[in-house]
């Protein structure tokens, strides 16, 4: 039987934590033929996140050093599964949706799938600064890298474990997300995105928008040129070496 390992970070998520481990629709998938593991990565909670997690049946991973990625990177360690489906602990990703994004995943042999928040975004849900500047992030990645993904911040994604050890993703926080979609890309990995509907978060907002934003855009900098110099063989790198083309021989959405 496939497993697959649902990897959740979480930071004083209280409030959504319970709700979302309950919408996780286990036995569905069990029908479908896969045995799931939850990992739920709490890194740092002060609430009672780790004890509701572990009221749920999850299996909670702790991981004191803050950041985003530091939490995904403890979960993808401790992944036995497949297939790994993440989200967040906030209650705005659908995760009943999972048993179509894995059908299509593994019908399609799709090796990435993304999900895609702003298509059929409503804006009630995601405040203007937010919509402005994931607008903003993803066609700069787009101009930067090429990815053709619609939403380069999303935090949910389905994906073959075995993946993993082949993307360079060095980011520690938010980053994470988007660096793993460049990686995914550049390395050639046959990937697809869904659009869902993305719902409020509860509890506490983390993200700062003006100073997230700004260290956002700093961040997609530094990884072109990151990109550049693990390219190029000459030491010296132009500023037309740092706008990459695109590798026609790359899989697509």
């Amino acid at each position: 039987m496939t497993k697959i390992s649902i990897v959740i970070p979480a930071l004083n998520e209280e409030t959504g934590i319970g709700p979302v481990l309950r919408e996780i629709p286990i036995a569905t998938l069990e029908q479908m033929g896969y045995e799931t593991e939850i990992l739920v990565v709490d890194n740092g909670s002060t609430d009672r996140t780790p004890h509701i997690a572990r009221e749920q049946g999850a299996t909670v991973i702790l991981q004191p050093v803050r950041g985003y990625g530091n939490a995904y990177k403890a979960g993808f360690a401790n992944a036995s599964g497949e297939i790994i489906a993440t989200g967040d602990a906030d209650l705005t990703y659908p995760f009943a949706m999972l048993p179509l994004l894995i059908k299509k995943l593994e019908q399609e042999e799709v090796e990435f799938l993304n999900t895609d928040r702003l298509t059929n975004l409503d804006k009630s849900v995601m405040s203007t600064s937010h919509q402005w500047g994931n607008w903003l992030l993803t066609q700069l990645i787009k101009l930067l890298f090429g990815c053709p993904f619609k939403d380069t911040q999303s935090g949910m994604w389905v994906f073959k474990r075995e993946i993993w050890p082949k993307l360079n993703v060095r980011a520690a926080g938010w980053p994470f997300s988007w660096e793993l979609k460049i990686e995914v890309y550049r390395r050639g990995l046959k990937c697809a995105e869904v659009p869902i509907a993305y719902r409020a978060r509860v509890g506490e907002v983390k993200l700062q928008t003006l100073r997230g934003g700004l260290d956002a855009i700093f961040n997609v900098f530094r990884k072109r040129l990151q990109v550049a110099l693990d390219s190029n063989k000459s030491p010296e790198v132009s500023m037309r070496d740092l706008l990459l083309e695109p590798d026609p021989a790359q899989r697509t959405l």
